[in-house]
């Protein structure tokens, strides 16, 4: 079955890498912003229009009230962001926030945070694909009308990809990120060139819309509580930004100030473009509801089912570009694609997080394993099938499964920042150097506030968001810690269980005696090399071992047997049942049960066969046989092969594959064989 699926699985993913290739892989600053960075560039593009989108309940009158969310967004990225720049600097082993609140808050603070993560990158992947769609979709009608089937197409794209490795996925993704982030920019610009300096009037396309109020008249505690919801919206801007932390190994040295300094650039690109929007978006008078079929209206009718709601950067390129213009076309497609991209943060940060999790022995071990391209493969698929399944229940919806996004993040955030309080605290207490000293109280001040503010947001999150979709996360949060940690007591339990003890117990003792049996069908070629084994291991007692299922072929086992004069006694178990596997475990079980200090070894003849189809008409006793005798104390089995011409077969087409020329080693063969030769000729 591997040989069936080697050629795809290369043409797919491409040619295994050495384990000492791994530095190669490492990412240079340039590359590393838009591999861990995308999240955060990308949200520009939703969470804006997430923004207006609260706001409309209150009504048009609302839309004031956005550039104030707009810079309580923006001192949150930057406490966020400076928070990071001490971490990546303190622990920069990739363990991130799991391993902040792990060292300095205890295991169980770390496996929250971890659970949050693990979350937060499955609904990042959901998201960005989604919002993606969404953006794609006001251009292109077909990918609005089969939603769900393009975005998990977008995944299974993404997850290949990724599976090539992180440097090769990261070098295919900068191109499109830098495209957005200069386009962005570019609108920025133009947009106040024309309104400041030119005086033009930018309008975007819904702006003769009104807007039908949810709530009309909101003041007091329901203005504030919706004000706080529409700031907890555009926190989603921030998602992403933990991913750079627990990315650092993934870095070229200095990995921890480059690691820093992509956190710099990433904060304040992701800032401004952020306000730039936001500003732009007033000016150009966007519309946007919630429900845009029954809250817009235009000329005093509502739009009705038909309408498609263009996101907010959408609107403002086309006020400010103008429809169908070049540089309209290139930001439209540019900013599909990055959102498409952003995932890659979360196909990045989760597998690298897995990784550490396993290792530590609350995930399976399989996830801590490199893949052939030295990606975490195992963590990517897993990745994969959960985003997709998120995507298909909630049907691709940006602004449903928004609902569920940015609890993870602010509470890994949050315990973060306080392990990283602790981490300060505990190193003051030893340290002398003044210098030293001062940085350190400068640096804890930092994290502090940093905790202090996420801590707060959570909090604003978790009102505002908990009955809109935030208990799923919160659902899928405890879900990931309980499995987690029922992983953990079951390794210890089996580490508990192997442990090798200081003194001598039945394991190490050496057996009174082994009792060889042969199992046998037949007399031929497989069974005489079976049994030329069994006697060459020289066991206290053999004993060819038969079921009879057949009288006919029991009959003529004994005849050959007695006729070849084999030395071995043949014992023959009856089976009025027809059963193979029951009648040789039980018989097994007896050997023991009387010699319990004896060990049983049984030995069985394979057939090896050359195709994968022959495996089905082979072997399935055997099989079924070594799966029961596995939960048999005191048993050993053995399979003994048998090559059937197919699996000869198989072994000259293998090496065939071996001697086949590779594209390009036509080129460097001949000096490869002159080499070899040379010397003999």
């Amino acid at each position: 079955m591997s040989k069936l699926t080697d050629v795809p699985k290369r043409i797919l993913i491409g040619r295994a890498l050495r384990s000492d290739r791994l530095g190669e892989t490492l990412l240079p600053k340039r590359v590393a912003l838009p591999v861990f960075a995308s999240d955060p560039l990308s949200s520009v593009a939703y969470a804006p229009g997430e923004v207006l989108l609260v706001l409309s309940i209150a009504g048009l009158s609302a839309y004031h009230f956005s550039p104030w969310i707009a810079v309580a967004v923006v001192v949150l990225m930057f406490t966020v962001v400076a928070s990071y720049r001490q971490n990546v600097r303190e622990y920069p082993s990739g363990g991130g926030d799991y391993e902040v609140a792990t060292t300095n808050l205890g295991p169980r603070a770390g496996l929250t945070v971890a659970s949050a993560l693990l979350v937060d990158y499955v609904l990042t992947v959901a998201v960005s694909i989604s919002a993606g769609i969404e953006n794609l979709g006001s251009a292109v009608p077909f990918v609005v009308e089969n939603k769900v089937a393009c975005a998990v197409g977008v995944i299974v794209l993404l997850t290949l990809m990724n599976l090539r490795g992180v440097r090769e996925s990261g070098t295919l993704f900068a191109i499109p990120t830098y495209v957005f982030v200069t386009g962005v920019f570019l609108m920025i610009a133009w947009g106040s060139f024309r309104a400041v300096v030119l005086g033009d009037e930018m309008r975007a396309p819904t702006a003769d819309f009104e807007i039908k109020p949810e709530h009309p008249g909101l003041a007091g505690f329901a203005l504030v509580f919706l004000l706080l919801r529409a700031f907890s919206s555009g926190c989603a801007a921030l998602t992403g930004v933990e991913a750079i932390s627990n990315g650092v190994p993934a870095f070229r040295k200095p990995k921890s100030r480059n690691a820093a300094t992509t956190l710099a650039m990433m904060g304040t690109l992701a800032v401004t473009m952020f306000c730039g929007i936001i500003a732009l978006a007033a000016a150009t008078d966007v519309r946007m509801a919630e429900n845009p079929a029954k809250d817009l209206i235009h000329d005093g009718v509502p739009l009705g089912p038909d309408y498609v709601q263009d996101p907010v950067i959408s609107q403002v390129a086309e006020a400010v570009f103008g429809h169908g213009s070049l540089l309209f076309m290139i930001l439209a497609a540019a900013t599909a694609l990055v959102l498409f991209l952003a995932a890659n943060t979360a196909y990045n940060g989760f597998p690298l997080l897995g990784s550490i999790l396993a290792q530590d022995r609350y995930l399976p071990r399989q996830l801590h394993t490199r893949g052939d391209r030295l990606a975490f493969s195992n963590g990517i698929v897993l990745l994969a099938g959960a985003a997709g399944l998120l995507v298909w229940i909630y049907g691709a919806d940006s602004t449903r499964l928004i609902q569920l996004y940015i609890v993870g993040v602010f509470v890994s955030f949050t315990l973060s920042q306080t392990g990283m309080v602790r981490h300060w605290n505990r190193l003051l207490v030893t340290e002398k150097d003044q210098v030293k000293r001062r940085h350190m109280i400068r640096s804890r001040a930092i994290n502090t506030f940093g905790a202090f503010f996420t801590g707060l947001v959570l909090v604003v999150v978790l009102v505002t968001k908990f009955t809109h979709g935030a208990w799923v996360a919160l659902l899928g949060m405890c879900i990931f810690y309980a499995t987690m940690t029922a992983i953990r007591r079951h390794y210890d339990r089996v580490t508990e269980e192997i442990a090798a003890p200081d003194t001598p117990t039945d394991d190490s003792v050496r057996p009174s005696r082994v009792h060889s049996v042969l199992l046998i069908s037949k007399i031929h070629r497989p069974a005489l090399r079976a049994l030329a084994y069994a006697r060459l291991m020289r066991s206290d007692t053999l004993e060819a071992l038969s079921v009879n299922v057949d009288p006919d072929e029991t009959r003529a086992l004994r005849e050959e047997w007695e006729r070849r004069g084999i030395d071995v006694p043949l014992k023959v178990l009856d089976s009025p049942y027809r059963e193979v596997t029951r009648p040789v475990i039980e018989y097994v079980k007896s050997l023991r049960k009387e010699a319990p200090r004896d060990v049983v070894s049984v030995i069985i003849p394979e057939y090896v066969v050359g195709h994968w189809y022959e495996h089905l008409l082979h072997n399935q006793s055997a099989l079924r046989l070594k799966g029961r005798l596995l939960f048999t104390p005191g048993v050993m089995v053995t399979s003994v092969p048998y090559q059937l011409e197919s699996s000869e077969a198989a072994k000259k087409r293998a090496r065939k594959r071996q001697d086949w020329a590779a594209p390009g080693s036509v080129r460097r063969g001949p000096k490869e064989r002159a080499k070899d030769s040379s010397p003999h000729t």
